[in-house]
């Protein structure tokens, strides 16, 4: 036996078929909720999963602001797209995921194997690259992160980003990348599963 099939036979390594199931098979986009709250603690273990996931140098660039009060909605729904104003303000928790374009000053703290690492991070183009790539590999852990701690989700954009970014990111360098509405779906929330791609329309092994 290979040692990748040994690899993947070991109980420890791998998660139930339930659990895949759960991140992904039976997954769906949410448009409907449940007038159910999310506690801060559900929020907080959300972020304690999904800081773990790898980013460039541990850059780990996403910023997140979860929108809940009635005070915050109100102040979030006038940037919204018409087709989102209504899931989002239904949904007991919207997530504004950004990037910080001043992810480097972290650096002596996160990547602590090369005291010079801050120091390669100069170009402000490259850097607005890096975090946004990176940002939004955060974005996915996150969206598992939540989906395994028996949360449903609404990943989104058709917003505007400057007023986002005006309202709940001001006098900073993060920017808004996408909007996730988190909660329990109701019934008549999730559209029928679209097709995907097959393993031959989208990979190569070479």
């Amino acid at each position: 036996m290979s040692g990748e099939g040994i690899h993947l036979s070991e109980a420890h390594r791998a998660v139930s078929d339930a659990a895949l199931d759960a991140l992904f098979r039976k997954a769906h986009t949410t448009r409907k909720w449940l007038d159910r709250k999310v506690s801060p603690a559900r929020l907080m273990a959300i972020y304690d999963l999904m800081r773990w996931g790898p980013t460039a140098t541990n850059i780990t660039p996403a910023r997140i602001v979860f929108v809940m009060s009635e005070e915050a909605k109100a102040r979030l729904k006038p940037h919204l797209d018409a087709g989102n104003v209504r899931q989002s303000m239904e949904a007991p928790v919207t997530a504004i995921l950004g990037y910080d374009l001043d992810f480097a000053r972290y650096l002596p703290r996160l990547y602590r194997d090369n005291p010079k690492a801050q120091s390669w991070f100069t170009d402000a183009q490259a850097n607005k690259v890096l975090a946004l790539r990176n940002a939004s590999l955060q974005g996915g852990y996150f969206i598992l992160a939540a989906r395994a701690l028996g949360l449903d989700c609404g990943p989104m954009g058709g917003f505007n980003h400057d007023g986002i970014d005006a309202e709940f990111f001001p006098g900073t360098q993060i920017k808004s990348n996408f909007l996730c509405n988190l909660g329990y779906g109701a019934p008549g929330g999730q559209r029928p599963r679209n097709e995907r791609l097959s393993f031959d329309e989208a990979c190569q092994i070479i």
